[in-house]
């Protein structure tokens, strides 16, 4: 199995690793019913986005 011949340099090791960090997904407030949810998504609680109605929910 071939081995490497020379040792990567830091900024190498940093180029492959710049993606590998793990992001906690972004909550906001609903502006319709104020409970948390994710940015760019249907609320599941009253089902809405962006100030229309898209599914009906039982309340």
């Amino acid at each position: 199995m071939p081995n490497p011949k020379r040792r990567h340099s830091k900024s190498r090791r940093g180029k492959r690793r710049a993606h590998d960090f793990i992001v906690a997904p972004l909550v906001m407030a609903c502006p319709q019913c104020k409970a948390p949810k994710e940015q760019h998504r249907v609320c599941s609680k009253c089902g809405y986005y962006n100030e229309t109605q898209v599914f009906e929910t039982e309340e």
